[in-house]
Parts: structure tokens; sequence; C-alpha cells
């Protein structure tokens, strides 16, 4: 495994789960109550902005592709505690019983995050870092073919005949948006540098 990329890797799901952190305190575990699919559909909108800025060149919302990268990161690692503990159904009203306090949401954030590190070194020692000469856009419509896969598994209430789950395609998802995120990253220090000389 590459140093540099796991180094890289830490740097970059360092400032999600900061994100994750803070908007917990800001707004609880209030993404409980949603099923997986509204997970889906939330990570989708996000890809897709992602590719619509890239088509169009221009954004008029003030806000760049970035923190579109660390909201399909984090909404996929909700997805997946989701996928381990369950929607809370037919809640009594304001009843808060399917809270996680900020601890447990970090631990299992943790849990989550750091399997799919271990499923990116599986794959990133026998691809040889064939990611490092993906272009941005590639990743995005990696993700957004994902996405598709997703929510065709989950029209078909989770049965797969012959491919990877749900949870396989979630964990693809994190690491893909981790490369967008790395590849960012040095364009922005590049940018820099060359400000600088």
């Amino acid at each position: 495994m590459n140093n540099k990329t796991s180094k890289q890797f830490e740097s970059a799901i360092a400032g999600c789960k900061d994100v994750f952190i803070n908007k917990m305190k800001d707004y609880g575990s209030a993404w409980r109550i949603l099923r997986t699919t509204s997970l889906t559909d939330q990570i989708y909108i996000k890809a897709n902005r992602i590719r619509s800025i890239d088509d169009k060149g221009i954004k008029k919302v003030n806000e760049g592709i970035k923190p579109e990268f660390i909201g399909i990161v984090n909404y996929s690692v909700m997805a997946l505690i989701q996928l381990e503990l369950g929607i809370k159904r037919d809640l009594p009203a304001g009843s808060r019983d399917f809270e996680l306090t900020t601890g447990q949401a970090i631990k299992l954030y943790d849990k989550y995050i750091y399997a799919a590190k271990d499923l990116m070194e599986d794959k990133n020692h026998d691809y040889g870092e064939a990611w490092r000469n993906m272009r941005i856009s590639s990743l995005t419509d990696i993700i957004l073919m994902k996405l598709l896969r997703i929510k065709q598994i989950e029209d078909n209430k989770g049965k797969t005949f012959f491919s990877e789950g749900v949870d396989a395609n979630y964990n693809d998802i994190i690491n893909y948006s981790v490369f967008a995120l790395i590849k960012i990253s040095g364009i922005f220090k590049q940018k820099n540098n060359l400000l600088n000389v």
C-alpha cells in the first residue's frame, strides 16, 4: 500500500468526519429517521449537481464540488449505519429513542469509514493506483453508476442474482469520493504553487 495514498486518504476522511461531527452538534442524529432509499436519493442529488456543474462550467449556488463530495461520503456512511441498525418506524409523537449520541455515532462512523479504507487498500494493491490517472468527472460518473445500481437493488427489495449488495456499492462510492477529494486537494495545491512562483 502506497504510504502517500494512506496519508492522503486519512486527511480527506478527517475533513469529512469534522463535518459529520459538527452537523451532529447542530442536528443530532435526526438522519436516523431516513430510509436508505432516501439516503441514496440524497447522494444522487449531490453527485448529479457535481456532474451538472462540470457540464455547464458554472454554478449559481455559491458552493463548490468539494462539499458535495464530503456530503456523499457522509451520507454513504449514514446509509451503512442504517443498514446495520435498521430504520425506526411508527415512532410515538415526540419519541427520540432512535437517536444516537455523538459518541455512538462517531464510533459507528469510524467503523464504516475504516472498513471502506481497508477495501480501498486491497483494491489499490490489485489495480496499482489507477485512480490517480482518472479525471474527477469520471469518478463522478462511476459514483452515479453505482447509485443507479443501488436504486435497482432497492427496487428489487434488496435481492441480487449475481452482483454485490448495496453495502459494497456504498463502500465504493465512499472510496471514489475520497479519491476525488484527494485530487481536488492536489489541484488547489498546484494553483497555490503557481501563484507563489
